[in-house]
């Protein structure tokens, strides 16, 4: 049950003084009635919402995937760059009763591909909790060739884990087993791999900074394009344009739960 006014103001009608004005003009209907008092308490699973004459889809938590372009930062303001936030529809740009829209981890700058934008703080911090291990995989551009001797060796290296040098004020860190491919045909994730820039496939279950740069800067080569193109089992869809986004759809959003702790509700 939550108040009325705290509803319509989520949904996008404004503050609660302009609420005010809606319900006191007579506009706002709930189960066929109208609805005068700011404090009258709504059961958003079950009540119908009338406001002005059209029926009101009350929506508690939003979940979109994006397709992050380049030159993009996951940043809710930055004076130099475009954030992810000013490439969303304006309709996401409000707070929803489930909180405010939020980026699920982030992506460098001039990282691409798969970004999950939500205002479910609980499925969140499901799948950034680092003992829920929730694996990410990313497409990988090499600035040098890998002969086929060398990249047997790489994914033994990578599959037992190995101790990565500091960055700047980041300090090293021994990284977790990780899982590298070399042969992206084939693959759940070949239709969202650019075929010319892509020599590798890396999954990670850590999200240390600059991890997957740093990772192939300690066995001597760098990363010249890193794409995310999977979070668990949810993979980037295709048709997602580059720097466009759409709503996951609830057997996604169930996947992403799973993928991070094995069970969770969603509020749709």
């Amino acid at each position: 049950m939550e108040r009325i006014d705290k509803v319509l103001s989520h949904q996008g009608f404004g503050s609660r003084r302009d609420v005010k004005r809606i319900l006191r003009d007579g506009l706002v209907l709930v189960n066929g009635k109208n609805v005068y008092d700011p404090g009258f308490l709504l059961d958003v699973n079950c009540d119908e919402v009338c406001v002005d004459g059209e029926r009101l889809e009350i929506v508690h938590d939003v979940y979109l995937m994006m397709n992050k372009c380049r030159d993009v930062v996951c940043a809710n303001k930055d004076g130099e760059h475009q954030t992810v936030f000013d490439l969303v529809d304006e309709k996401y740009k409000h707070k929803f009763s489930g909180g405010e829209l939020h980026c699920v981890g982030r992506l460098d700058i001039d990282t691409e591909g798969l970004l999950i934008l939500t205002t479910d703080g609980k499925l969140t911090h499901r799948i950034l909790s680092p003992k829920n291990h929730a694996p990410k995989t990313y497409a990988v551009g090499l600035r040098d060739e890998v002969n086929e001797a060398d990249r047997e060796k790489l994914k033994a290296l990578f599959k037992k884990g190995f101790f990565v040098d500091h960055e700047g004020r980041e300090t090293g860190f021994d990284c977790a087993p990780s899982q590298l491919e070399w042969n992206v045909t084939g693959t759940p994730y070949e239709k969202v791999c650019p075929g010319l820039k892509v020599d590798c496939l890396l999954t990670i279950t850590e999200g240390k900074y600059h991890q997957v740069k740093r990772m192939f800067a300690q066995v001597g080569n760098e990363v010249v394009y890193l794409k995310r193109v999977a979070m668990g089992s949810l993979v980037l869809d295709e048709n997602v344009a580059s720097g466009c986004c759409r709503t996951l759809t609830p057997d996604e959003i169930k996947l992403l739960g799973a993928d991070a702790s094995g069970d969770v509700d969603i509020v749709l």
